[in-house]
């Protein structure tokens, strides 16, 4: 049997920068880091979309979540990124590059941004910059990307991002705070060598 291939992230670029945005780490130890983190897996707009494996509603919940995130980018299985502003440093939301095989140089990609920053392109350029970074600095072929069937927002930011339509999967992704209960869901792609959409205008 072939021995199993590991990816450590890269250390110096941990923090992506453009489009007006910077991309950094959670911190577990953070109490504002948790509370941006519950605020977020709290929304009701994100809960309509998203069933996450653990369910959990409190501080010490988020703080639990986000130390999981912090291991599997220790051992080059993810990449979570909160979404900040780069001048002002305001927690945005958040983008991952997830279920990262280095065999096949693939990944995938998910993410979500607080009700208040929502209507700024936000997810679109966060995207973007953490595709840019993917594909460079992990060197990743595919970057996958799924939403549940009705998510046109999530459809859109995909496709302004590159990642082309694929097809629908059946029964892919479960109900909203089900774990008993599926639903389908888009499938979209984008290979590195797509060209790269140009990213949208920075607010002013």
């Amino acid at each position: 049997m072939a021995p199993t291939r590991t990816l450590t992230l890269p250390d110096a670029l941990t923090e992506p920068r453009g489009h007006g945005l910077r991309l950094c780490a959670w911190d577990a130890g953070s109490d504002a880091d948790a509370e941006s983190w519950l605020r977020g897996f709290s929304d009701p707009e994100f809960q309509r979309w998203n069933t996450p494996l653990t369910l959990w509603t409190d501080l010490a919940g988020a703080r639990t979540s986000l130390r999981a995130r912090a291991r599997d980018a220790g051992e080059g299985r993810s990449a979570s990124f909160r979404i900040t502003d780069a001048r002002s440093g305001t927690t945005l939301g958040h983008v991952g590059v997830n279920e990262i095989n280095p065999a096949l140089k693939r990944a995938r990609v998910g993410y979500w941004v607080l009700p208040e920053a929502r209507g700024r392109g936000v997810a679109t350029r966060a995207l973007l910059l953490a595709s840019r970074w993917a594909f460079a600095e992990l060197g990743l072929h595919r970057l996958e990307l799924d939403h549940a069937l009705g998510h046109d927002v999530s459809c859109r930011v995909a496709e302004r991002c590159g990642y082309a339509a694929e097809g629908t999967m059946r029964g892919a992704i479960f109900e909203a705070g089900r774990h008993d209960r599926f639903r389908d869901a888009h499938l979209h792609a984008r290979l590195a060598t797509d060209a790269e959409p140009p990213a949208p205008a920075e607010p002013a």
